[in-house]
């Protein structure tokens, strides 16, 4: 796991899942760009990474539009070099049943999930391209490929969408050397987690076999290893990260553990 010498740009990399991969990625030497639409966390998740000896930098993006993603990528090779790690995070997930989702709230978590997904690849591809190490880490979900949920019928199609462009695009980059993987994350404890209170805290903890939320960085070291020598020859290939959320047939299967 020693990344030394090459770059890693992560999208929503200012806070939670996208923050731990990018400390993770720094620890073991890689020249991190932080990629994320809010500024002030952005630079502060930066600033304290090149305290600690990190070499990191924080761009503003806007997943959404290509034209912020390309100016980030040409900011990034500028600062740091051509991007050899693409970590694919940013994402949102506002909860909205069927019967009151709006058009727009459809498209609002499309545009970031899943058109934010396929721009940042095309933003990136030129330099990945000309890395001899190129890797793409995909952060989808256990909901929508795996599971499913009340209130995010619209995150799931998007996560689950995911997974449908890396199976075409991982044929696609092999020719170029580049892998496509996605780690698939389960209850995770992120500053999103911060409000839902400590009786929701308690079921969401009673349904995992370890009885415990994952931490950030559980999701990070899984794209450590997706990122790594090691998985050259892995492609288009998914990692659930959810400590064993999805096993139990029911919850009379965790009863007695």
């Amino acid at each position: 796991m020693n990344f030394t010498g090459l770059v890693a740009a992560i999208t929503g990399g200012a806070k939670g899942i996208g923050k731990a991969m990018a400390q993770q990625f720094a620890a073991r030497g890689a020249k991190v760009a932080i990629l994320d639409i809010d500024p002030e966390s952005g630079e502060r998740t930066a600033q304290a990474m090149r305290e600690t000896g990190g070499d990191a930098v924080f761009i503003t993006a806007d997943v959404g539009d290509l034209s912020s993603m390309e100016r980030a990528a040409q900011q990034v090779a500028q600062s740091l070099g051509n991007t050899d790690i693409l970590c694919v995070n940013a994402g949102i997930y506002p909860q909205a049943f069927l019967e009151s989702m709006t058009e727009a709230d459809w498209d609002t978590v499309h545009r970031v999930n899943l058109k934010g997904m396929f721009l940042t690849v095309k933003a990136f591809l030129p330099q990945l391209k000309q890395s001899q190490r190129g890797r793409i880490v995909l952060t989808s979900s256990i909901t929508g490929p795996v599971t499913g949920f009340p209130g995010w019928a619209h995150y799931g199609a998007t996560k689950a969408g995911m997974l449908g462009f890396m199976h075409s695009a991982a044929i696609e980059l092999a020719k170029y050397g580049i892998t496509v993987n996605a780690v698939l994350p389960g209850n995770i404890e992120t500053e999103g987690l911060g409000e839902i209170g400590e009786e929701y805290r308690r079921k969401m903890e009673a349904v995992i076999p370890f009885k415990r939320l994952g931490k950030p960085e559980d999701v990070a070291h899984a794209a450590l290893f997706f990122a790594s020598e090691g998985a050259g020859y892995i492609t288009g290939q998914t990692l659930i990260v959810d400590g064993g959320q999805i096993l139990p047939e029911s919850s009379l299967a965790l009863e007695d553990i």
